[in-house]
This record gives C-alpha cells, sequence and structure tokens, in this order.
C-alpha cells in the first residue's frame, strides 16, 4: 500500500511539472508573438515636400574676394515625421545614448538631427578651420566656443522641443536638433519616406516637420497587428 501511494505520487508530480513546463513554453512563446506583432505594427509612409527651403547663402572667401566661394548646400530635403503624444509605454526608461552632428565643409551634417531627451550629441570638427558651436534655443542654451580641426565636444540635450544650432564664425553655417520624450519620431530619407514601428493599436496624431516648424498633422488608425499608410504632403 505504501509503495502504491509512493507511485501515484510521484506520477502526480511529474504530471505536475510537464504541466507547468507547458504553461511556462506557452507564456514564452505568447509573449514572444505578441513582441513580433508589435514590431511589425505602426505608421509609415511618406512626407512630401512640394517646396524646399532656400539655403543660405555662404559668406565670399578671403581668397576669393567679391566672390561666392564653393557653395556646399545642406540636404533640404528630409524633414521629421513623430506622434504630437505616445502610448504610455513610450515613457519606460531607456538609454539614450550619443548622436553626432558632424561640421564639413562648412556645414553641419547631417542638417535634421532627433534625438531623445538624454542624448549627448557630439559636434566634431572635421574641417581644416576653427568653428564655434552654439545654440540660444529655449530647449537648450549653449555656446561650445571656438575649437580646431580634429577637436570634438558634446551636448547633452535634457529638454523636449527644436535646438537650432549655429556657428559663430560662419553665419551661412545653421542645423536643427529635434528633442522627443518618446522614441516615436523618424528623419525621414532623401525621398521622404518615414517608419514609427512597435505602435501598438489605437488612434494617434502625426505630425509632419520641416525646417523649423510642424507643418501638417493628421489623425492615424493603427489596426491590431498591422500598419497604417500615410502621406502627408507640405505644400
Amino acid at each position: 500500500m505504501v509503495l502504491k501511494a509512493l507511485t501515484v505520487a510521484v506520477a502526480v508530480a511529474l504530471l505536475s511539472a510537464d504541466a507547468t513546463i507547458t504553461l511556462a513554453r506557452a507564456s514564452t512563446a505568447g509573449a514572444a508573438e505578441r513582441s513580433e506583432a508589435k514590431q511589425n505594427s505602426g505608421i509609415r509612409g511618406r512626407l512630401d515636400i512640394r517646396k524646399l527651403a532656400n539655403p543660405v547663402e555662404r559668406r565670399p572667401d578671403v581668397a576669393t574676394a567679391g566672390a561666392a566661394g564653393p557653395r556646399d548646400v545642406p540636404d533640404l530635403r528630409r524633414g521629421v515625421v513623430y506622434l504630437e503624444t505616445a502610448p504610455r509605454s513610450a515613457f519606460d526608461e531607456r538609454d539614450p545614448g550619443r548622436a553626432v552632428m558632424d561640421q564639413r565643409n562648412e556645414r553641419f551634417v547631417p542638417h535634421v538631427l532627433a534625438v531623445m531627451v538624454g542624448t549627448v550629441v557630439d559636434f566634431p570638427n572635421s574641417d581644416l578651420i576653427y568653428h564655434n558651436v552654439f545654440s540660444l534655443s529655449r530647449a537648450k542654451r549653449f555656446d561650445l566656443g571656438r575649437y580646431a580641426a580634429g577637436k570634438s565636444k558634446g551636448v547633452r540635450m535634457d529638454r523636449p522641443g527644436v535646438v537650432r544650432v549655429f556657428c559663430d564664425i560662419h553665419s551661412h553655417m545653421n542645423a536643427f536638433v529635434l528633442v522627443f520624450n518618446h522614441p516615436f519620431f523618424d528623419v525621414t530619407d532623401v525621398e521622404g519616406r518615414f517608419e514609427l514601428p512597435s505602435l501598438p493599436s489605437g488612434s494617434y496624431t502625426l505630425v509632419g516637420w520641416y525646417e523649423g516648424e510642424a507643418r501638417i498633422t493628421r489623425s492615424v488608425v493603427v489596426p491590431p497587428g498591422g500598419w497604417a499608410e500615410v502621406d502627408l504632403v507640405v505644400q
């Protein structure tokens, strides 16, 4: 009788363990499927900029007094698309990391940079001349002073907003750093394409930004496990 009771107890324990393992595997598989579905959903489309901004004229070189030097035109085909407000999960703690805005051929590269709050933006000087990066923007005021070729200085972007960047030595140099408190933003490619992945289903307000201001907003509904396709036109 004792042996029989022990055998039954062992069998029950094994069945319970198998059931626990099966449930754990099912839970893990379900979480993985939900994560994959989330990554494969969101908003994507194109920001169509019909009229490009005019580049700032470069000052004449000393070596060619009276004539403008060779012009390095910043890439004015790119804008930024972002969510006006983000889902609660977007505010989970994340490592913002670092980003780079180079100074090359007397211009900032890239002309538009988008980062999260807390990101350190490095401003290396890849020219053979001095530069002096500064901003008077409400979101971030700074003045890095003059520094030579091969040097780099960084700034931590600690508040959301638009940071307009200039060079105190070269007045034609300007750029934008857009700082967000959530990760749902994208700088468009040269054809205007953008993608905001990993968005849960729901209704959102999408914003198209170009050269200093929000130019267009659109209400968008993201379906469960799918993509919302949106084209934004900036006249």
